[in-house]
């Protein structure tokens, strides 16, 4: 064990803006926390760290062979494609990642997202403050129609925590729900059928994509799958902007194939102010806050100092580079 390790957080704000403490972290070390860093302040800000706290700073192969103390990363997040895992396990580096502290706020931001799309409740807030209700010959309105969930079929794309915490919600709300999942037989569900993709998309009212972004997820839902769904569906995405191609769903939801989209995540974030899925009528966006809630950064906080404690003791946890 190390006597007193260096840890260093590199992109900090995010997980932590001030209402959350770094005490456990600093009960194991010399810590230094970095709001932000670009990719010319990883190496000088690194340079004597034992372990990096990341969240979504590229640390690649060039910046490892320049970090020679270095033994740990954590990420401070469950995608870790943002590390060279190919050169961490040829330094023999123990990269661990931290799973199902979003859990509930994730699948919580999916039927924030739906609901909003079947209810629009900011349009008829908006609407009532504009003065309409006050105007109106009748005691109710609206300006589009209103969507009952209850009987619809819910779609799931990658079957995991939030996938399941997804399903649960969406069958007390009186959805049919339908799944694919690389391990059906594994993470069976009462009343979850499992099916192919191309069945997915053609049956589904709604579809949420909770699925990790690797190299087979990459831009996974594309024209081909996009036509499939009925032009009445919803597609929904708490999970990578990079699973979907982006200017094919700007096709669909232009041209009426498809009712609409909520999205928190998009192919590149920030995202460029002129980005054309921006003021689509038929498109919600949310700054990838799916994960921020209070509750779902303490327990993430908390994963990550278990994480180091664990690496420290000798006994890494949730490592993903073996």
């Amino acid at each position: 064990m190390i006597e007193q390790p260096n840890i260093v957080v590199l992109d900090g704000h995010t997980l932590n803006p001030g209402d959350l403490s770094w005490q456990e972290l600093q009960n194991l070390g010399k810590v230094t926390v970095y709001d932000r860093s670009s990719s010319d302040e990883v190496v000088p800000r690194s340079k004597t760290a034992h372990i990096l706290v990341v969240n979504k700073v590229p640390i690649t192969r060039e910046q490892i062979e320049q970090l020679p103390d270095l033994q740990c990363i954590c990420v401070s997040a469950t995608g870790y494609n943002n590390i060279d895992l190919q050169a961490t396990r040829e330094r023999g580096i123990c990269v661990s990642n931290a799973v199902g502290y979003g859990t509930f706020s994730v699948a919580q931001h999916v039927f924030a997202l739906l609901l909003e799309l079947s209810n629009n409740v900011a349009l008829h807030h908006q609407s009532v403050l504009n003065g309409d209700w006050s105007n109106q010959p009748d005691f109710a309105y609206w300006k589009k129609p209103l969507i009952e969930l209850n009987g619809k079929t819910m779609g799931i794309l990658g079957f995991g925590r939030i996938g399941q915490k997804v399903a649960s919600i969406a069958m007390a709300m009186g959805m049919r729900v339908i799944a694919t999942h690389r391990h059906p037989e594994r993470d069976a569900l009462v009343g979850v059928t499992f099916v192919r993709i191309e069945d997915l998309f053609s049956s589904s009212d709604v579809i949420s994509l909770t699925v990790p972004l690797n190299d087979k997820t990459n831009q996974i839902v594309n024209a081909k799958l996009l036509e499939r769904m009925k032009p009445s569906a919803f597609l929904i995405n708490t999970g990578r902007g990079e699973l979907i191609n982006e200017a094919d769903l700007l096709q669909a939801l232009q041209n009426g194939k498809l009712a609409g989209a909520g999205l928190d995540v998009l192919d590149g974030e920030p995202p460029r102010p002129d980005h054309p899925l921006f003021g689509l009528p038929n498109c919600i966006i949310t700054p990838h806050q799916a994960w921020a809630s209070r509750e779902a950064r303490q327990r993430l906080l908390n994963i990550t100092g278990t994480n180091v404690a664990s690496f420290l003791r000798g006994k890494p946890q949730n490592v993903v580079n073996l």
